[in-house]
């Protein structure tokens, strides 16, 4: 939801920052070598739905439930360790954060558990059971993750969400992982010999902000989860990639002009004082020399101080030897003064680390009809490029997401598609991306 407009920030006062600063270039962190860049409001200001960026409208009433007796959202594949798309036995593997389907559907993140479910074609999906052994995950729930094979082993990464044993719900988040066999045969797969869960990320305060520094501030989200793997092709090191929010208290937070664009960007656009609440960023960790028990915390790839308030799910795909990094929104997530439909994002650069521009001008990659505009969400771009999402609220008029709640649960249930969305193909070309054509429902090819 839009916050009320407080005061424009002063573009005179800014005036001899701007002559110093400059705008929209990275901004270095000298101890690591490493570089963040801004997502900035002047390149958010050119999102404009288009041809190449709009998804056709679905009925997501028509949609076959994938998983009957079960909610689902947040899906993402078992990779191997090199990022591909695993296959084992002719089998390949999916995991959803999953719901009893007679939850209401804003009561779903509550009680998540990530599910998994098995197939030899990538369409036609079996439900294999819950990931887990009951009572071993750490948290009071579990939300989005990745999975990666090496050899017959997965290490499992997820979100563990409140403090386990805690018989109050709450949001502080941490990313946990644990190890276990996977187990493929003429039946299907199963997973065994899990070895205990631990949390092998914490957010430091400095790059990535605490639930305690989040509580310091009216308004504003908290975020630090959805480890994603990823191996870079071009020097073998491996990371986890993350959500999170950029460190310190919003009354610590001081605006730069480089989150704004352009001197001509601000001083034609003021920034309103209540986009100090947006702070989202995309955070990356090393796992020093392959070792899952170590592992580093770097300065994020991107930012959206001012701008932004979560960026979701982030991950990379490589194409023709670039980096390309995506991340989903809500509408309701962008800072004062600025707007964008629920989509998926993206950036591009030659390099892992540092270097990153917006595709297709504003980072606009794909986003829901403005006549349907809830119908999906939580994107995940495959290595082949298919891209996998969930189906949300359809045909809600003139409501906002917000105002779901609010009705019988009768309305909730018929309006909520708890299941794979269609896949959707992207094309790629250098800086710009396009959908190709729209995919069977839950299709990982």
């Amino acid at each position: 939801m839009i916050r009320k407009n407080k005061k424009a920030l002063s573009v005179l006062a800014l005036a001899a920052s701007i002559a110093v600063t400059g705008f929209a270039a990275p901004h270095s962190h000298a101890e690591s070598g490493e570089q963040t860049v801004n997502w900035t409001r002047e390149q958010v200001s050119k999102i404009e739905l288009n041809e190449d960026n709009t998804l056709p409208y679905t009925d997501i009433s028509k949609l076959d439930k994938m998983a009957p007796g079960y909610h689902i959202w947040d899906t993402w594949p078992l990779m191997d360790r090199d990022g591909n798309t695993a296959s084992v036995k002719g089998w390949k593997v999916i995991f959803a954060l999953s719901a009893p389907n007679d939850v209401l559907p804003g009561k779903v993140h509550d009680i998540a558990t990530i599910r998994y479910f098995y197939s030899k074609n990538g369409k036609d999906w079996t439900l294999g059971g819950e990931l887990f052994p009951k009572g071993t995950a750490l948290g009071q729930r579990q939300w989005a993750g990745s999975a990666m094979l090496d050899g017959d082993k997965i290490h499992a990464f997820y979100t563990a969400t409140g403090p386990e044993g805690q018989p109050q719900l709450t949001y502080e988040q941490r990313i946990a992982a644990a190890t276990g066999t996977m187990v493929a045969d003429k039946d299907g797969v199963r997973f065994e010999n899990w070895d205990k869960h631990r949390i092998i990320l914490l957010p430091d305060g400095k790059y990535y902000q605490t639930v305690e520094q989040a509580k310091q501030g009216e308004g504003g989200g908290y975020a630090f989860r959805d480890p994603m793997w990823f191996k870079d092709p071009q020097t073998g090191k491996e990371y986890l990639l993350f959500e999170g929010n950029s460190g310190g208290t919003a009354s610590q937070r001081q605006f730069k002009p480089e989150y704004a664009g352009s001197a001509e960007y601000l001083q034609q656009h003021p920034v309103p004082s209540g986009a100090v609440h947006a702070n989202g960023n995309i955070g990356i960790a090393e796992v020093v020399g392959g070792d899952l028990n170590n592992i580093k915390l770097l300065p994020p790839l991107v930012e959206a101080n001012y701008v932004n308030e979560e960026l979701e799910r982030p991950h990379v795909v490589v194409k023709d030897k670039k980096y390309y990094l995506f991340t989903d929104s809500h509408i309701n997530k962008y800072a004062e003064g600025l707007g964008g439909p629920e989509g998926m994002y993206g950036f591009v650069s030659d390099t892992l680390i540092g270097g990153y521009k917006p595709l297709n001008g504003s980072g606009l990659v794909l986003a829901n009809p403005s006549d349907n505009p809830y119908q999906a969400y939580s994107w995940l771009v495959t290595p082949e490029l298919n891209v996998v999402g969930f189906a949300h609220f359809g045909d809600l008029g003139s409501m906002s997401i917000g105002d779901v709640g609010n009705q019988s649960p009768e309305f909730q249930f018929s309006h909520f598609g708890g299941t794979l969305a269609p896949t959707v193909k992207l094309s790629i070309d250098g800086d710009r991306t396009k959908i190709e054509r729209i995919l069977p429902q839950g299709w990982i090819k």
